[in-house]
C-alpha cells in the first residue's frame, strides 16, 4: 500500500514516544496498520474491530480516507534521461 498522508485524517494520530510514532487510533495504541493487516489476511471488518476494540466510526474514518486518497492523482517523477544534470 502507497504511503499516505495520515495528518490528514481525523481519527488518527502520531505521537513521539507512542508506539514509535506509528499512526494509531485517536486516544489509543492501536496502530492503523492492524487494519489493513488483519483484512489483508482475510478479517472481517467486524472482527477487526472486536480484536482491536475499535469503533465503527474509527473504522469508517480510515477506510473512507484510505479510499478516497485512491482518488488522488498519482504523482509522477520525469524520467531520469529528461531530468536537466549540469555539472558544476
Amino acid at each position: 500500500m502507497a504511503s499516505l498522508d495520515w495528518s490528514q485524517c481525523p481519527a488518527v494520530e502520531s505521537i513521539p514516544g507512542k508506539r514509535s510514532g506509528a499512526w494509531v487510533f485517536r486516544d489509543t495504541r492501536t496502530p492503523v496498520s492492524v487494519v489493513f493487516d488483519n483484512l489483508e489476511a482475510g478479517a472481517t471488518v467486524g472482527e477487526v474491530m472486536d480484536w482491536f476494540h475499535v469503533t465503527r466510526e474509527q473504522m469508517s474514518a480510515v477506510l473512507e480516507f484510505a479510499a478516497r486518497s485512491l482518488d488522488a492523482p498519482p504523482v509522477v517523477q520525469p524520467p531520469a534521461s529528461m531530468v536537466d544534470a549540469h555539472t558544476l
